[in-house]
Formats: C-alpha cells, structure tokens, sequence
C-alpha cells in the first residue's frame, strides 16, 4: 500500500519526537467526517506524542488542518492507546487513579510505579478529552 503524503508528513513529524520510531505507525480510512490518520506509538512514546495538556497534539491537528487547506481536505488524528482494550480506547471509561500501599498497611510508603500510573492515567484521560474535540 502506498504512503499518502498526509501519512508521509505525520511519520516525519512524529518519528522525530519520540524514542522508539520504529514503532510508529499511520493507518489512513476516509470516513464521513474526511480522512482519518489513526496514529500508533510504543506506550513509552505516548505521552511525549501528546504532551502537557494535549499541546502537541493538538499541534500535531493544527498541522494537519493546515495541509488539509492546501490538499482541499478534512484530516482528523486519532492517537491510539494500544495498551487499553479496544472496547474502551476513546472513551474516559476505565481510568481510574492506582494507588499501589505496601501490605503492612502503611499507606505513607507507596510503591515506585504509583507516579508512573497516575501519568499514564492522566496521559489516557487527556487523550480521550482530546479524541473527543472536533477539530
């Protein structure tokens, strides 16, 4: 299947943000609302794709839109989380803030990854804020 250049300009944009490049991934549907470019990353790569409070994605749509005027055409991005089940990407359903306690019970000593996992809920539930925009 041939790299449209819609495709080509996101791949460059994005492969140039994040760590694991080889992991990006474009697919292109028309649909009702114009052309939809779902966007794939390594998990790791998620939050540096869509950034403090959806800055640069919502760049990344900004660009989008304005190769869209010059193409005559209506682009749409999708971030996609491939960690969550299909059923619930694109949606707020599901998040939900993991605190991780020791099972002494002492709530003050929290295990490492309890900051790692509110990011990534924080992370998915701005990418659902920002699925929902139409942009």
């Amino acid at each position: 299947m041939a790299t449209t250049i819609d495709q080509q300009f996101v791949e460059f944009i994005v492969k140039s943000l994040v760590n694991n490049p080889d992991a990006v991934k474009i697919e292109r549907r028309i649909d009702e609302k114009g052309v939809l470019l779902e966007l794939t990353v390594d998990a790791e790569d998620l939050g540096r794709v869509i950034g403090k409070r959806g800055a640069t994605a919502q760049s990344l749509r900004t660009l989008l839109r304005a190769l869209g005027t010059k193409n005559e055409a209506r682009y749409n991005l999708k971030i996609v989380d491939v960690d969550r089940p299909e059923n619930e990407r694109g949606t707020s359903a599901g998040y939900t803030s993991s605190n991780n306690y020791n099972d002494d019970g002492d709530d003050s000593a929290q295990d490492d990854t309890t900051d790692e996992n509110d990011t990534v809920s924080r992370t998915r539930k701005e990418m659902a804020d920002l699925d929902d925009l139409d942009i």
